[in-house]
């Protein structure tokens, strides 16, 4: 058996291109929430600032944390 009989796609491919446009969605709307931002008051600089720096996490940690492979590596 080769070794690429053992492997087996944890996603099937649909599955994976759903995934991706809802985490790409998410990256660029922190990227657009930037757009916002300003210093001419507090408001127009955290409120923007925020949603950017919490859009982008959610957007690279979830994929990265929970999503990634599984725990075979001891396997």
């Amino acid at each position: 058996m080769s070794s690429n009989a053992k492997y087996r796609s944890e996603n099937n491919l649909v599955q994976s291109i759903i995934l991706f446009i809802i985490f790409f969605g998410l990256f660029l709307g922190g990227i657009f929430a930037m757009s916002f931002w300003s210093l001419g008051s507090a408001a127009h600089a955290f409120i923007p600032g925020g949603i950017a720096f919490l859009c982008v996490f959610l957007a690279l940690m979830i994929p990265l944390t929970f999503i990634g492979r599984s725990n075979s590596a001891g396997e």
